[in-house]
């Protein structure tokens, strides 16, 4: 079994692949504070609720954007799981040709979701993963990574909203009855939901534009934690897939897996 990690900045999700079946995917805050004998315990009551045994596991793949976990998962994988983890950074093989000014500058995420997505919904394709930060990949029609665009995600920009106007207060973050709001609270939703979906419209056309597509005709999927509130008022996303980092992962570990066995 293949048990893999992608580690964001404010959560992480782990999936557990018996070959191409996902068995269970979970997700939890994510603390770099954690030690290796922490991350153990909590796997440990995680394999043992769902009756799965550690002994099952027979590699690890971890994706990860912060790098005091990176090393923690991999130390844990080696003394728990005693397998040597696959970290997807620089020098592993992905079948992505990467056309950014420095690769080495592509997160580990917005590659693995590249992977799954070309691989899921095919070509040209743009993936907007909702998570601290809002990401815009772009893959053109050769299944090349383009590159993109980064923003602040819709939480950063909801903290800002409260922490910096000293007269608004905190809200929950969903969508208000109209996008003209009757008070403060559905006025400051309004501009949250459906000014953020309007971002993520504004660039999807930008996007396309600059790569010569109609975005009407270009696949788009939307993955992360906030992905399916937002996308419900967006006008151009496609489809919204929460498993699209964690199926980029099993495909990754398959493709390196047969690396090592050519």
């Amino acid at each position: 079994m293949l048990l893999a990690f992608d580690t964001g900045n404010t959560n992480t999700v782990i999936g557990l692949y018996d070959g191409d079946e996902l068995c269970g995917s979970w997700r939890f805050a994510t603390d770099p504070r954690r030690t290796v004998d922490e991350y153990g315990l909590f796997c440990f009551d995680l394999f043992n609720f769902h009756q799965y045994n550690f002994a099952d596991v027979d590699s690890m793949i971890i994706s990860s954007v912060v790098p005091d976990v990176t090393s923690t998962l991999a130390a844990m994988g080696r003394q728990y799981f005693h397998v040597e983890p696959l970290v997807v950074e620089a020098g592993i093989k992905t079948g992505l040709p990467i056309r950014y000014e420095n690769p080495k500058e592509v997160g580990a995420d917005r590659i693995v979701n590249a992977v799954a997505a070309i691989d899921r919904y095919g070509t040209p394709c743009i993936i907007v993963d909702f998570g601290t930060a809002t990401t815009f990949c772009v893959v053109n029609e050769q299944g090349e990574y383009m590159g993109g665009a980064i923003t602040t995600g819709i939480g950063i920009s909801m903290d800002a909203l409260f922490s910096h106007a000293a007269k608004l207060p905190k809200v929950d973050l969903k969508a208000p009855p109209s996008a003209i709001g009757r008070n403060t609270v559905n006025a400051m939703q309004s501009g949250l939901v459906y000014g953020y979906a309007g971002l993520v419209d504004a660039m999807i056309v930008r996007l396309c534009d600059e790569m010569g597509y109609d975005p009407e005709k270009t696949a788009v999927v939307a993955t992360g934690g906030r992905s399916d509130m937002i996308c419900k008022h967006t006008s151009y996303v496609d489809k919204v897939d929460m498993k699209l980092t964690i199926h980029g992962l099993r495909i990754l570990a398959d493709r390196n897996r047969s690396d090592a066995h050519d």
